[in-house]
């Protein structure tokens, strides 16, 4: 009989234990599938006495989750503890020295030493997954490392933050503000412990680096993603955007151009009858275009127990298969750096500011738009008094970079009261 592949978890939060009872309720069905059984042997965590939904008492115990990725009962480490650095990368980097392969949800860790993993992981001829690092249970890694493999992929693009997406569709659906759509998400459990990772678009900015390696064949490089959380987000962009026949989502797209390589996790407006501006809720979207293929859709959830476990398993399956693949889809020695695009790709933008009601205001705007080369395709004043005028105009296409020093230069008109708030109207 073909020896089983055992199992070492690190981590048994929610997908840990998703994993664990994956592994329980359908050993036959996997072992049936991937040639051989797969088994836990081992785990780690914070606690052990902590009450958990599966009955984890046959499996061995390390508190020290580096000693966990060095048993010699176990064959694969997943690694589901989470974090950039610390405990997560030193058993990651012990597992790959002991000879083990490696399955992990960290899109953290990867998409800052994802590089150094990957070379780590495959001169030693070990495989690192990370499927359940990208957008919960949907198979974009697979698709983009397999399935599309022959393709040149053109643009990568997507919702990749279920919390976002729900905080946004919340606010249109109940006519909510950003204020308390965020309580909420909160007390739902929805929210990171650190909220800036979710509504900044740092999370899925880290997934969005590790896709765009993927695609574009090129190292992760999360420190060139131009970032753009959505608190600047109000009620009236929502519905206003949706009269002009838009939805707001915080969108990730990724593209090669002539001047490089362009990463941008930015709010956007999108086509509302695109597949992206109707997702709702906690919901995943990635759209990959490539040169043979065109454009294909891929929805799902994007966390949870469930989904994200499902997606650790894909890998843990192809492993026992005896699938050794490149980390990025080709040798790590072979990435390079690919020179990050510094002005984006142009487009029409949405502009929403407040001005003094007062003769000459808006000329000092148009004028001051037009000095830094933009020019106005249409405008519209809503909701005034006596004292401010709310006006939102709409760009013809313009560079980000242009639109960043208008917005810097607004201010100082005297016109301008608060912040103007601006939002790339994305051609998808």
């Amino acid at each position: 009989m073909t020896s089983p592949l055992r199992l070492g978890i690190i981590g048994l939060g929610t997908v840990g234990i998703g994993v664990v009872k994956i592994v329980q309720r359908h050993g036959a069905m996997i072992a049936a599938r991937a040639g051989r059984p797969v088994e836990i042997t081992a785990v780690s965590a914070r606690s052990r006495q902590k009450n958990r939904s599966a009955d984890i008492s046959a499996y061995g115990w390390e508190d020290d989750p580096v000693a966990m990725a060095r048993r010699e009962d176990v064959d694969l480490v997943i690694e589901l503890m989470g974090g950039e650095d610390g405990p997560a990368k030193a058993s990651v980097e012990a597992a790959l020295d002991a000879g083990k392969d490696v399955v992990t949800a960290n899109k953290a860790l990867l998409a800052h030493h994802g590089q150094a993993l990957a070379e780590r992981a495959e001169a030693a001829g070990r495989a690192l997954r990370f499927e359940a690092a990208v957008a919960g249970g949907i198979p974009v890694i697979k698709a983009l490392g397999e399935g599309l493999a022959g393709n040149e992929v053109l643009r990568v693009m997507g919702v990749m933050n279920g919390t976002c997406n729900y905080i946004l569709t919340r606010m249109e659906s109940a006519g909510l503000s950003y204020e308390t759509v965020f309580e909420e998400a909160r007390q739902l459990g929805f929210l990171e412990a650190d909220p800036e990772l979710d509504v900044g678009g740092i999370d899925a900015a880290h997934k969005l680096s590790l896709l765009a390696a993927l695609a574009f064949g090129c190292r992760v490089d999360f420190d060139a993603i131009e970032l753009q959380g959505i608190g600047a987000i109000a009620t009236h962009d929502i519905r206003l955007a949706r009269d002009m026949g838009y939805a707001i989502k915080l969108l990730g797209v990724a593209q090669m151009t002539g001047r490089g390589l362009e990463q941008r996790m930015t709010p956007c407006l999108v086509p509302e009858h695109h597949p992206l501006a109707q997702l709702d809720g906690g919901t995943n979207m990635v759209v990959i275009e490539g040169d043979s293929v065109g454009q294909i859709v891929l929805r799902g959830a994007g966390a949870g127990e469930g989904p994200t476990a499902s997606a650790v398993m894909g890998d843990v399956i192809d492993i026992a298969r005896g699938m050794r693949l490149p980390v990025f889809g080709q040798p790590a020695t072979s990435l390079v750096a690919a020179p990050p695009a510094a002005v984006s790709t142009g487009a029409q933008w949405y502009l929403r500011m407040v001005l003094l009601d007062k003769p000459g205001a808006l000329a000092k705007v148009a004028t001051l738009l037009g000095e830094t080369g933009i020019s106005i395709d249409r405008m519209r004043q809503y909701g005034h008094d006596d004292a401010q005028a709310p006006v939102l105009i709409v760009t013809h296409k313009a560079s980000s970079d242009d639109i960043r020093h208008a917005m810097a230069a607004l201010p100082g008109t005297g016109v301008v009261v608060g912040e103007p708030v601006a939002l790339r109207i994305e051609e998808v």
